[in-house]
């Protein structure tokens, strides 16, 4: 028997990670040499919020450039991967009774496509995005990421795309390496928790910690989705753990076996 797809959430930091040649981007290029070639790709983004559940069903989603202040090279950028109708149906399906409309409008946003730029650069792997639904909390978000397990088996990636710590206000330009205090607290708590499937703590956010570290919940609850694709005791590898910024932690979680680099 085959073994499952692995999982990933990435740490994706500022956009310009996509156009940059820095440690990160070139840390996601190595894992993309690193990641089975999969047969389509369920990105979910920090940066897509939504009423209810939704998933791009185009065939051909459009580049979206979510952002503003940026170089304009920034917002000229596409990735022209294709879309997947039959896998957002199957998202759908898994996801059911729970109603999933098969969006026409979005696209792939920059918490996706900065990502998959460097993973896989050649944009020929179809592509499909659910969102977050804003009324859902973290508990209801990982039971979701349960459902979708299934599609590992299938061959598809999960992606999730987010932050653990992420706070814009907080952030101090003039430090870039090393997080505030209670940044690392967290920072810390997370790892632990990933490393022991500690489920019910990575759902739990209502502390001071967690408020400082994630005070609006979307760059978080991303990587919910990896963690509950994860089966009971299968390995799982953690990466470019650095806190950015002080509020900007850049961690990422590999969820099953990872080829040696060569």
């Amino acid at each position: 028997m085959n073994s499952p797809h692995p999982a990933l959430f990435v740490g994706h930091g500022s956009p310009m990670n996509t156009l940059e040649d820095n440690a990160n981007s070139r840390t996601w290029r190595d894992w993309g040499a690193r990641l089975p070639h999969p047969r389509a790709i369920l990105a979910i983004s920090a940066h897509w919020e939504t009423d209810g559940l939704a998933v791009t069903a185009m065939p051909c989603p459009r580049t979206l450039h979510d952002f503003s202040g940026f170089p304009r090279r920034l917002a000229e950028f596409t990735y022209p991967a294709p879309g997947d109708p039959d896998l957002a149906r199957r998202v759908a399906e898994l996801l059911a009774p729970e109603p999933v409309r098969l969006d026409q409008d979005w696209g792939l946003d920059h918490g996706a496509w900065s990502i998959l730029a460097h993973l896989y650069p050649g944009a020929g792997i179809p592509v499909v995005q659910l969102s977050l639904d804003s009324k859902r909390d973290a508990a209801a978000h990982f039971a979701l990421g349960q459902r979708l397990r299934p599609l590992r088996d299938e061959g598809v990636l999960i992606l999730g795309s987010g932050n653990i710590v992420h706070n814009l206000h907080r952030m101090d330009w003039h430090r870039r390496e090393g997080g505030f205090t209670w940044a690392e607290r967290f920072n810390n708590r997370v790892r632990r928790q990933l490393l022991e499937q500690d489920r019910a703590g990575l759902c739990r956010l209502d502390d001071d910690d967690a408020r400082l570290a994630v005070p609006t919940p979307e760059h978080y609850l991303p990587l919910l989705y990896v963690a509950a694709a994860q089966d009971a005791g299968e390995y799982l590898t953690l990466l470019n753990d650095h806190i950015e910024y002080g509020a900007i932690a850049m961690l990422s979680a590999w969820v099953g076996h990872m080829k040696v680099a060569a």
